[in-house]
């Protein structure tokens, strides 16, 4: 077949790849036993596909890491990463944040618990921020050997100190796993500061056009990333190739998307915090938030692209109403979705997803697009004044 000059990698579709004869498919297959990363003979897509390896090049180039792994959601991407620190036998204890997406934390309930028996330790916010010393007295007491957490929280964006939480974990022998998905690789990159894992929902930022599902594991250890594959394929957890394809031509904008995305969320931040019609306004980069400085000092390029806020009333009831009206208004313009890092901006109530954790019947969470952002706090100031 005539090679086509293109500048692309083509989508290799091909469930099983060509072996021309018996001594190409035992070097295959013997290869195969180390788990390479990109294989000189591709076997099966479920091992790897040359469109998902291509576009997992990209993504290690952004993260700035040795290599990247691709999976078909956030959650898969959170599988892998947890469980190739899963032996047998070994009843090693686990600690999470408590302030992580809800999906996590059914995992961690439904899956790692229920299912599969482990002793999970819990480390909670104290005043929308994270104590360091309660975290280290945690440490020396239950010395987990895995600690997950996410760089900014959702909805309430804590930034955690990952650097200094990093260096207690690894003085304590455990491993970091770091969701950096709020804070994307433009701001702050985990993996600088010794994280030994970071993972991403790639749905969100890193795609950008809420039409794709996909999840990435970042690292640079080569024991870890032999692990991760062999794990990922034997579970299945592969991205299709026509997805990794459509991810690879949105990777190319991102650093210009994402720095939309985080200059009209500081915009937005800053109308909403001095409007009447709101009672508190939650971004990082405010000097009122309560990780403030901690996001000050972490990051650079932005402070994220989600900005939190209550509208004021003076009952549950009122604020509730209140809530219900300002998304009524602003309906046409602005869709209730529940996902993050759409090129428009959409949004989220807090009370009705998060419920008791968060019992705020006025709070709704933004996701800011990347429109012309007056005409984003246009809109907002119409659908508050309205109400």
């Amino acid at each position: 077949m005539k090679k086509v000059n293109s500048t692309r990698t083509p989508i290799y579709r091909d469930s099983g790849f060509w072996l021309r004869d018996i001594p190409t498919m035992k070097k295959a297959f013997s290869d195969e036993l180390e788990h390479p990363n990109e294989p000189d003979l591709y076997i099966y897509s479920r091992y790897r596909n040359p469109t998902v390896v291509e576009t997992e090049k990209e993504l290690a180039k952004i993260e700035g890491c040795q290599w990247a792994l691709l999976t078909q959601s956030g959650l898969a991407a959170i599988d892998v990463a947890l469980s190739i620190f899963q032996v047998a036998g070994l009843k090693n204890k686990w600690l999470f944040f408590t302030e992580i997406y809800g999906g996590t934390n059914s995992f961690i309930d439904k899956v790692l618990v229920a299912r599969r028996g482990f002793e999970i330790v819990r480390f909670s916010s104290q005043g929308n921020s994270y104590s360091l010393d309660e975290f280290e007295r945690l440490m020396q007491r239950h010395k987990p050997t895995v600690v997950y957490l996410e760089s900014i929280s959702n909805p309430m964006l804590i930034v955690a100190d990952v650097p200094e939480i990093i260096k207690i974990s690894h003085r304590f022998g455990a491993r970091v796993i770091v969701d950096n998905t709020f804070a994307t690789p433009h701001i702050f990159r985990p993996l600088d500061f010794g994280a030994d894992l970071v993972i991403h929902s790639a749905t969100k930022y890193l795609a950008g056009h809420g039409n794709l599902s996909a999840g990435v594991i970042c690292g640079n250890d080569s024991d870890m990333l032999k692990h991760a594959i062999e794990y990922r394929k034997l579970v299945g957890h592969m991205l299709s190739p026509d997805d990794a394809y459509r991810l690879n031509d949105y990777l190319k904008t991102f650093h210009l998307r994402i720095a939309q995305h985080f200059n009209n969320a500081k915009a937005v931040a800053e109308f909403l915090a001095s409007h009447s019609s709101v009672e508190k306004v939650l971004y990082p980069s405010l000097p009122n938030h309560p990780t403030a400085k901690i996001a000050s000092k972490l990051f650079s390029n932005g402070f994220g692209g989600i900005v939190t806020f209550d509208i004021n009333g003076n009952s549950f009831q009122q604020k509730q109403a209140r809530c219900n009206a300002f998304i009524k208004n602003v309906s046409q313009s602005i869709n209730l979705v529940p996902t993050l890092g759409d090129a428009d901006t959409i949004l989220m109530p807090i009370e009705p997803v998060w419920g008791d954790k968060f019992p705020f019947p006025g709070m709704v969470r933004l996701s800011i697009g990347i429109e012309p952002v007056q005409s984003l706090i246009q809109i907002l100031d119409e659908g508050l004044k309205k109400i």
